[in-house]
C-alpha cells in the first residue's frame, strides 16, 4: 500500500496561486500514471491533471492554461502548480496513482487509499 500526503493548500484571494505537493511513501518511479482531484463540498472527485512517465499531462478543461502538474523524481513528490485561481476552485484537492485514464472525458481510476487531501478555499 502506497502513502500518499497532500500538503500545500490553504486561502488566498481570486487571480491567485498556490502550490501542492504530493509526497509518495515509494519511489515515484514506479508509477506510470498519477493525478491530482479535486473534490468540492457535496460532489463528486474528479480529475483535474494526469501526468504519465512518458511527459505527457493532461488535464481538465476547466484548468487548462492555469495549472501544471509535474513531480520531482528526487523528493518523490508530485506537484501541481495552481495559478491564477478562481472560486470555482476550491475544494479539497488529493493525488493518487492511476490505475487507468481516459483523456477525452478526464476519467482516471485510483488505484490506491486516499490520503486526507489538502484544502483549497478561493475567495473573490
Amino acid at each position: 500500500q502506497v502513502r500518499l500526503v497532500e500538503s500545500g493548500g490553504g486561502e488566498v484571494q481570486a487571480g491567485g496561486s498556490l502550490r501542492l505537493s504530493c509526497a509518495t511513501s515509494e519511489n515515484i518511479l514506479r508509477f506510470n500514471l498519477m493525478g491530482w482531484f479535486r473534490q468540492a463540498s457535496g460532489e463528486r472527485r474528479d480529475l483535474v491533471a494526469a501526468f504519465s512517465s512518458i511527459g505527457d499531462r493532461n488535464y481538465a478543461d476547466s484548468v487548462k492554461g492555469r495549472f501544471t502538474i509535474s513531480r520531482d523524481t528526487v523528493k518523490n513528490i508530485l506537484y501541481l502548480q495552481m495559478n491564477s485561481l478562481k472560486p470555482e476552485d476550491r475544494g479539497v484537492y488529493y493525488c493518487n496513482i492511476l490505475r487507468s485514464i481516459n483523456t477525452a472525458t478526464m476519467t482516471g481510476l485510483p488505484l490506491y487509499s486516499w490520503g486526507q487531501g489538502t484544502q483549497v478555499t478561493v475567495s473573490s
